[in-house]
C-alpha cells in the first residue's frame, strides 16, 4: 500500500454551503485512505498584482504558495461562472504561479471534478481550467472526467453523497486519481 499522499483541495466556490464545497467534502469521504484530502481557503488572497511581488509579499500569498509545495498533489472542484472558472479561483493559480521560475504548481499532479445545478455539469469551466493546467506544467488526469450536473440530486447540505451511481463513479474517480499521483511520482 502506497504512503499516505496529501492533496490540497482548492474550491472555485467561497460561498460556504455551496455545492463545489459540498462535493469537495464528498470526495474526501470517498478518497482511499491513502489520499488525505485538505481544503485550502482562497477567498483572502488579494488579487494578484505584480507590485506587491517583493520581498514581503502579501502573506496570504506565502501561505497558499508554501502550501501548495508542500502537497504532492492537487485537486480543483469548480462551479461555472460564465463558462469559465470563478475568479477567484483563476487569481489563486495566478498567485501560485508567481514568480514564474519558483512556480508552486509545477510538477503537482491534478484533478478537476466541475459542479453545476444545471445539466451542462460545468463542462466549460473544467476544460478552461485543464488549459491553465498545462500552461503550469501540471500532469492533469484525464479519465474518468468528472462533470456533476444536476448536483442538488447527488450531494446534500452535509456532503453526503445521496445516489448510489455518483457514489461509485466519485470513489472510481479518487482511487484513479490516487494511482494517477503514484504514477507521475514515479517519472523522471
Amino acid at each position: 500500500m502506497p504512503e499516505s499522499r496529501d492533496v490540497a483541495v482548492l474550491v472555485g466556490s467561497l460561498r460556504r454551503a455551496s455545492w463545489t464545497r459540498r462535493v469537495a467534502v464528498a470526495l474526501g469521504r470517498v478518497a482511499p485512505p491513502s489520499l488525505k484530502l485538505e481544503i485550502i481557503e482562497i477567498g483572502d488572497l488579494p488579487l494578484y498584482n505584480q507590485d506587491l511581488e517583493t520581498d514581503s509579499p502579501p502573506a496570504p500569498w506565502t501561505r497558499l504558495r508554501e502550501r501548495i509545495r508542500a502537497a504532492d498533489a492537487v485537486l480543483f472542484a469548480t462551479p461555472e461562472y460564465n463558462r469559465s472558472v470563478p475568479a477567484v479561483l483563476k487569481n489563486a493559480i495566478d498567485v501560485g504561479s508567481r514568480p514564474l521560475v519558483k512556480s508552486a504548481w509545477r510538477g503537482k499532479s491534478a484533478a478537476v471534478v466541475s459542479v453545476s445545478p444545471g445539466a451542462l455539469a460545468a463542462f466549460g469551466a473544467n476544460h478552461h481550467l485543464r488549459q491553465s493546467l498545462v500552461a503550469l506544467d501540471m500532469p492533469t488526469l484525464q479519465q474518468p472526467e468528472a462533470y456533476l450536473g444536476s448536483v442538488a440530486n447527488l450531494v446534500d447540505e452535509e456532503g453526503n453523497i445521496i445516489n448510489e451511481t455518483t457514489r461509485q463513479f466519485l470513489t472510481k474517480f479518487m482511487s484513479t486519481f490516487a494511482q494517477w499521483i503514484e504514477v507521475q511520482r514515479c517519472r523522471p
